[in-house]
């Protein structure tokens, strides 16, 4: 391995006496339910667990203490809309730094008031995370305060891969492990311990499809930068991954896959239902791989790193109904009836007989698609098992025309 490697090691070892001032050794939790689904002995990292809700406070507490007297006397500053920004707020206040955190205009208000509660100074600038880096940038260059940047960096990284420590010392006898990438500082800190103690393990980094800034770098052979979509994964939305993270990265890398939505989304959902954890779209990505059959039936021991938990409510709450309608535990139909007494009646009757509860209710008697004489009814119920609902829709289409509203 190259000089930097060998330097980024030394700092995990330097790091490993530091960092748990303040972090958490997170639990490797195996997942028996998750394990017979997938055909592999899975086992879960979980740095939700962790302080500020996910693995950021490793590398950001780590490069203060080390800097500990400048930034002091300079302050510190950074850009994040997310889980970097809390985890500089708290290191900085635990080490009695002041920090200033620009964050984009769009950042979520929780995210905001999160960071704040930690005495963080906030500085709403630009649309989108880049805008808001610039700004920081250029503050930090007027005012000298020590820029802390999220994974561009060997000391940030080196804080990270304490990570990759921890597992060895939880299972020694690890196949893979799938790791989510934004930037590509917790891979290149997991990867470069992993390969030091055990070269044999296999890191595979897990992007969104809708921002595959590593994929297409590492295929090119070349640092690029893409185009970036929305995604539930928008811990891990950046344009690019660092110069320093991708050179890391292949070295001791030795896969990249993509995922959809859909599966981030189920992974999300499975987690919550199967492990009884809440994570945030970017935990959820090595799950989301293998749901896609990424490395299913191997018989192996993999971990999944849930790299936190900051989840907006109102998200999860749409992940969780998404997630019901496709396993069938949650139908929404529309009916199509004799807008005449007693119609709504025979279908809530048939609902009845099955348990069914009813989540909602709306009619529709005005819109011209409807036929003369006839109402629209929208209705959205719990269904007890999926075996149910078949019969709950032969039964409703026997009497009434349906549509599902959701495929």
């Amino acid at each position: 391995m190259n000089n930097r490697i060998s330097r980024i090691w030394t700092l995990i070892r330097e790091a490993e006496n530091i960092v748990y001032n303040v972090a958490y050794k997170t639990p490797l939790e195996h997942s028996l339910s998750i394990s017979h689904m997938l055909g592999c002995n899975i086992y879960l990292k979980l740095e939700n667990m962790q302080k500020t809700g996910a693995f950021k406070i490793r590398g950001a507490y780590f490069k203060i203490y080390r800097h500990l007297e400048d930034a002091k006397n300079r302050g510190v500053i950074t850009a994040s809309s997310g889980n970097h920004a809390q985890g500089v707020a708290f290191a900085s206040s635990v080490l009695g730094v002041k920090a200033t955190i620009v964050m984009p205009e769009t950042t979520p208000i929780y995210k905001i008031n999160a960071t704040k509660s930690y005495g963080a100074n906030i500085i709403l600038y630009g649309e989108v995370y880049d805008e808001a880096y610039k700004k920081a940038v250029e503050i930090a260059e007027d005012t000298k305060a020590l820029f802390i940047h999220p994974f561009n960096d060997e000391e940030i990284i080196a804080g990270q891969g304490t990570i990759g420590v921890e597992i060895l010392s939880q299972l020694g006898d690890v196949d893979a492990v799938l790791v989510p990438i934004g930037g590509g500082g917790l891979i290149s800190g997991i990867g470069v311990a992993l390969k030091k103690l055990k070269p044999s393990v296999r890191v595979i980094g897990v992007e969104p499809e809708v921002a595959p800034k590593y994929y297409e770098s590492r295929k090119a052979g070349t640092l690029l930068t893409v185009n970036i979509g929305p995604s539930l994964a928008d811990g891990v939305l950046t344009k690019s991954v660092g110069d320093i993270t991708f050179e890391i990265m292949n070295n001791v890398v030795d896969d990249v896959v993509k995922v959809s939505e859909d599966s981030i989304a189920r992974a999300i959902y499975l987690l919550m239902e199967r492990a009884k954890i809440v994570v945030e779209g970017a935990g959820a990505l090595p799950l989301a791989a293998m749901l896609e059959g990424y490395l299913n039936n191997s018989g192996k021991k993999i971990i999944l790193i849930v790299s936190g938990g900051n989840i907006d409510l109102t998200t999860l709450y749409r992940v969780v109904t998404r997630g019901l309608v496709a396993e069938g535990r949650v139908v929404a139909l529309r009916l199509i009836m004799p807008d005449i007494p007693g119609q709504l009646y025979k279908a809530l009757k048939i609902l009845y007989k099955y348990r069914c509860n009813v989540i909602d209710v709306k009619h529709d008697r005005f819109s011209i698609n409807i036929p003369v004489g006839h109402a629209a009814v929208d209705i959205i119920f719990e269904v007890p098992s999926k075996s149910d609902t078949e019969k709950v829709l032969k039964e409703l289409a026997d009497i009434f025309q349906i549509f599902k509203l959701y495929p």
